[in-house]
């Protein structure tokens, strides 16, 4: 009976060892989320037209450009 356990806590320390040593904390991921939220593009005529993905100007219809 006590090999049983012993055989349970060496298996259960190799996932806990093998799950923590992951390749990350999911950091890089939030930060790359981040850079592509940050990109914003606005009309060159109407700098009050702002969106977060490319498109045409609501008002006068151009193509809008990166913000930078």
């Amino acid at each position: 009976m006590k090999k049983f356990f012993f055989v349970i806590a060496i298996a259960l320390s190799g996932v806990f060892i093998l799950n923590s040593c992951g390749s990350g904390t999911g950091k890089e991921k939030s930060s790359t989320t981040e850079q592509v939220a940050k990109v914003q593009y606005t009309c060159p005529m109407h700098s009050q037209v702002v969106q977060d993905k490319p498109g045409d100007c609501p008002i006068c219809g151009m193509a809008l450009v990166e913000k930078k």
